[in-house]
């Protein structure tokens, strides 16, 4: 897969590069970052929305940390930690995926600790991973989904300019159940740097 890619978007999903936002450092995975993940993945309130089940033993965090840098070595997506700053705690992931090199979309995802909820910080670095998506991978749609129930999350998309455009009934098979979800999209015309532009190195 790895050769049918843009230069770019072959050498950002096997190396993702740093962003710097204001309170936030968002990095590749590194294999200590485990126990940091371990802390609040596996928190059964925190995985209410998303589709994986709360981490039962530091072994799923390590297991979790590992298909992260598989991926790199498989040039799948781009993925980071989100990592606070200073201190560099790591308080949550982000994701750009299912990428389609003829269309130029890819799907964005987020998942940040219960105990950073409610600050901004989801937003935050969803606004830089959408500003590289779309100044530096060329891409032309991202898009994004969460639980019908999830505000929130659907609270960041519109924060970062997604636009609301349906919802897809029983499209995921999570836990048990069928389950419906929203559909969010930004297009590239439609993005505004000054709100997705992650903050310059350095700031």
């Amino acid at each position: 897969m790895g050769a049918e890619l843009p230069p770019a978007v072959a050498e950002a999903f096997g190396d993702p590069p740093t962003l710097p936002t204001a309170r936030l450092v968002l990095r590749r995975f590194r294999p200590e970052d485990a126990e940091d993940i371990f802390a609040y993945a596996s928190d059964p309130q925190m995985t209410t929305w998303v589709p994986w089940e709360a981490h039962r033993s530091l072994d799923d965090s390590r297991a979790f940390v590992e298909r992260v840098l598989q991926k790199y070595r498989e040039r799948r997506e781009a993925e980071w930690v989100i990592t606070l700053r200073p201190g560099g705690r790591v308080i949550g992931t982000i994701r750009l995926g299912q990428y389609h090199p003829v269309h130029r979309r890819a799907d964005l995802g987020y998942a940040v600790g219960r105990a950073w909820w409610g600050q901004g910080y989801a937003t935050e670095a969803a606004r830089a991973v959408v500003a590289f998506g779309f100044s530096r991978l060329d891409l032309n749609r991202i898009w994004a989904i969460c639980d019908l129930g999830n505000v929130a999350s659907e609270r960041v998309m519109q924060k970062v300019g997604m636009r609301f455009e349906g919802v897809l009934r029983e499209h995921m098979y999570e836990k048990g159940q069928f389950r419906d979800v929203k559909l969010y999209a930004i297009l590239r015309r439609d993005w505004r740097p000054d709100v997705g532009s992650p903050v310059p190195t350095g700031a």
